[in-house]
């Protein structure tokens, strides 16, 4: 009989919270970090920590940084006319792996949820429309899902900007 309570299962029930891992998974990843590679485990344990301090919201796109500005919103060279609108910080990192996007960005953290209780203010979205406004924007770039929360999220960003 496993004790609830030992290190060991404590580390596993940990690795669960990570999206995509299960029970076999996280026992795997606790075994190998002990049996194979304990300083990988400090360094891994001590990055968490210092990023879980560290790292916040760009106060102007909402990516994720370790200044108050990101290095994207604080690069002159980009494009201050055009913001692609993407759902997380997974995404924006996409495009800009591909290297054809040279304007500025806006982060959601997600998307319209009424379900998960996720609203307009949830995603920032005033503060969106309120930096089109201010910036003057030209072109939105609408990165979205193709999901009904998707469409929905982009449907309400699409009739609050031609308000604008």
């Amino acid at each position: 009989m496993k004790n609830e309570n030992s290190l060991l299962n404590q580390l596993i029930q940990a690795f669960k919270i990570l999206p995509g891992i299960g029970e076999k998974s996280a026992q795997r990843m606790a075994f190998h970090l002990l049996e194979k590679n304990r300083e990988g485990g400090k360094n891994l344990a001590k990055l968490i920590n210092e990023s879980v301090e560290n790292i916040r919201n760009c106060t102007e796109c909402r990516n994720l940084t370790e200044e108050v500005v990101c290095d994207i919103c604080s690069d002159e060279k980009r494009s201050k006319k055009t913001i692609c609108v993407v759902e997380s910080p997974s995404d924006l990192l996409a495009i800009e792996s591909t290297g054809g996007y040279i304007g500025k960005y806006f982060v959601l953290m997600g998307r319209l949820s009424p379900l998960d209780n996720l609203g307009p203010d949830d995603l920032g979205i005033p503060q969106l429309l309120e930096r089109i406004e201010k910036e003057n924007i030209k072109e939105i770039i609408l990165a979205l899902s193709s999901t009904v929360e998707g469409d929905a999220t982009a449907i309400f960003i699409k009739d609050h900007v031609e308000n604008i």
